[in-house]
């Protein structure tokens, strides 16, 4: 089975839980362990925040700019996407685990950890950061989507 979509979202608080929801219904539709489908949500909204965060400055008319989510489940893997304008920021490789009592920096590697790969990277022509990652999907014995 394949599955995917993209969204084109505003970059504010409130189009994090949106992607969310959207996500877990999907991979709850298609039989996805709660438990694979629950670190990806968590994945995604770390994700999320920082596009919201960090996605770039605000539009000439003072409305904010968009960042775009794109998740695929094909066969037993599910990758996500996360894309924003900004000026762009860390590369993979430069993740460092934050300090315990730190506020802000942990996403980033709760992401790496919730995840079976990650990249972050530069979006290629424009400018601002993607962030992919995947995970091998197990499987509940009843998908409802098999079912119905």
């Amino acid at each position: 089975m394949s599955i995917w979509w993209s969204l084109h979202l505003r970059r504010e608080a409130a189009s994090v839980p949106l992607a969310r929801r959207l996500l877990i219904g999907t991979m709850e539709t298609a039989g996805v362990d709660p438990d694979i489908s629950y670190d990806l949500s968590v994945a995604l909204t770390e994700a999320c925040a920082n596009a919201v965060e960090h996605g770039g400055d605000t539009a000439r008319d003072g409305s904010s700019q968009a960042y775009r989510v794109t998740a695929y489940l094909d066969g037993e893997k599910c990758r996500i996407e996360v894309a924003d304008s900004g000026p762009g920021f860390v590369r993979t490789q430069d993740i460092r685990t934050a300090r315990a009592d730190a506020e802000h920096g942990r996403g980033l590697c709760l992401i790496r950890e919730l995840a079976d790969h990650v990249h972050i990277g530069a979006k290629p022509g424009r400018g601002g950061t993607v962030v992919s990652f995947d995970k091998i999907l197990k499987w509940k014995k009843d998908p409802s989507l098999l079912t119905a």
